[in-house]
């Protein structure tokens, strides 16, 4: 008997936040996640409990308390802690985004290629590290970004190179975008 779950996606991420109003003024009002709604928190009713849509009808869900303010500090780096979350934005939106994070006076790191993707980071007012982040390359119909990245991935380790880079996303695209497909020319 497999013993393993099945997880078939991620459901929500909750997070601990700071005051009602900082809370919706950042994931709102400067990620765009609508606030879609709010209760207590049911195990802890100190607590407000906001739920924002990322965009992929999975939810961003932020505990709130009035007594609790921006630090400005780094969430700490411990073993166990969380590095950063990252978000998708498209290609067309990741050009823009450091106009649109200084225009709001946010520092953040610029844009830098991954090879595969674009990213982009910045922190939010609790000091948790905010990824943006692009892929550079469409899946081939009926296939998933982590599909192609697991073939670009095994390119990569044949051709002995570091990371992933565009040559072998491109690659791993061309394979897949016919795989199972015949020709009548064969």
């Amino acid at each position: 008997m497999d013993t393993r779950i099945a997880t078939q996606g991620v459901h929500h991420i909750t997070l601990t936040g700071a005051d009602r109003q900082t809370t919706i003024d950042f994931w709102e009002g400067t990620l765009g996640m609508p606030f879609v709604f709010e209760q207590p928190n049911l195990d802890d009713a100190s607590e407000s409990h906001l739920y924002f849509d990322p965009g992929d009808s999975r939810l961003i869900t932020v505990f709130c308390r009035e007594d609790r303010r921006p630090t400005g500090r780094a969430t700490p780096m411990t073993p166990g802690a969380v590095h950063h979350l990252a978000f998708d934005v498209s290609q067309a939106m990741s050009i823009h985004l450091p106009a649109k994070l200084d225009a709001k006076g946010i520092s953040h790191s610029g844009l830098i290629d991954r090879g595969f993707m674009t990213s982009l980071y910045f922190r939010e007012p609790l000091g948790l590290l905010i990824e943006l982040a692009s892929y550079k390359f469409t899946p081939p119909a009926g296939s998933t970004h982590a599909q192609v990245l697991f073939e670009a991935h095994k390119i990569r380790v044949e051709a002995g190179d570091a990371a992933i880079d565009d040559s072998h996303v491109a690659a791993a695209v061309a394979g897949l975008a016919h795989k199972g497909q015949g020709s009548l020319s064969d």
